[in-house]
């Protein structure tokens, strides 16, 4: 996908996906028009990241100083095998090779940081084109399959298997994942969503220069819009000028 990386403070409303996974493939808009990409930087993601709540404040602390400069004991980058990497900007995606399979690396910095949020953004384009697949009933492409996979192998190669609220998996943390901390959590959660995916209430956002995707916890199921102060009163909006325009009482 060709996007436009642009600037965006992240505020709670652009968390309507009802998932964690979700919500970064929001982090791109007008998916339907001109896609823009909210994740300018790798300071962005970590806004992003602390806006969720799926973060804890301390790793996303420790993450900041090891991108800005490396001063941290924490390993670097986890094993990306076997999937590429591709930055999007300006309409057009540069390519970045395949992280190293040889286990967490001690990359920091500036440029590592742009390398580990070049794996988010490819991780992000590959989920999408899986999920949206799923959700209008089509099958998965197998290069999108093949990219996810990639991405989960590399973030469970680095995770530890804990128990946490009486329930084992693996989990990311920064001492093991590094920069890809954030990465990491994403592959890890997206298995299991894919596995589990509510289809018949994952939608796709119809609202003008949106295209977001959600998943509808409403009681009655539904939910059309991401959300209904944003799309849907748009929506609402030209509906109501187009019927104006129609009866001839409205400005032409």
């Amino acid at each position: 996908m060709a996007a436009t990386i642009t600037p965006h403070t992240f505020r709670p409303r652009d968390l309507v996906g009802g998932h964690l996974v979700i919500d970064l493939l929001n982090t791109v808009t007008a998916r339907d028009a001109e896609p823009l990409d909210w994740l300018d930087g790798y300071p962005r993601l970590l806004e992003w990241a602390a806006l969720t709540g799926h973060f804890a404040p301390e790793d996303l602390a420790t993450l900041g100083r090891l991108a800005e400069s490396g001063q941290t004991g924490a390993a670097g980058a986890s094993a990306t095998s076997g999937a590429s990497t591709t930055a999007v900007a300006s309409g057009s995606a540069a390519a970045l090779g395949p992280a190293s399979a040889s286990g967490p690396a001690s990359a920091s910095g500036p440029v590592a940081a742009e390398q580990a949020l070049a794996r988010v953004r490819e991780l992000r384009e590959a989920l999408h084109d899986l999920i949206a697949a799923l959700v209008h009933g089509e099958a998965a492409p197998a290069e999108a399959v093949e990219r996810v996979e990639g991405h989960w192998k590399g973030a469970a190669a680095a995770a530890r298997l804990a128990v946490h609220e009486g329930t084992p998996g693996l989990r990311a943390t920064v001492e093991t994942s590094g920069l890809d901390r954030i990465h990491d959590e994403i592959a890890l959660q997206a298995l299991d969503l894919v596995r589990t995916l509510p289809r018949e209430r994952t939608r796709v956002c119809p609202g003008q220069r949106c295209g977001w995707l959600f998943i509808d916890g409403s009681r009655a199921g539904r939910r059309r819009w991401c959300d209904m102060g944003t799309c849907g009163n748009a929506a609402k909006g030209r509906t109501h000028y187009q019927r104006k325009r129609a009866t001839g009482t409205g400005p032409t």
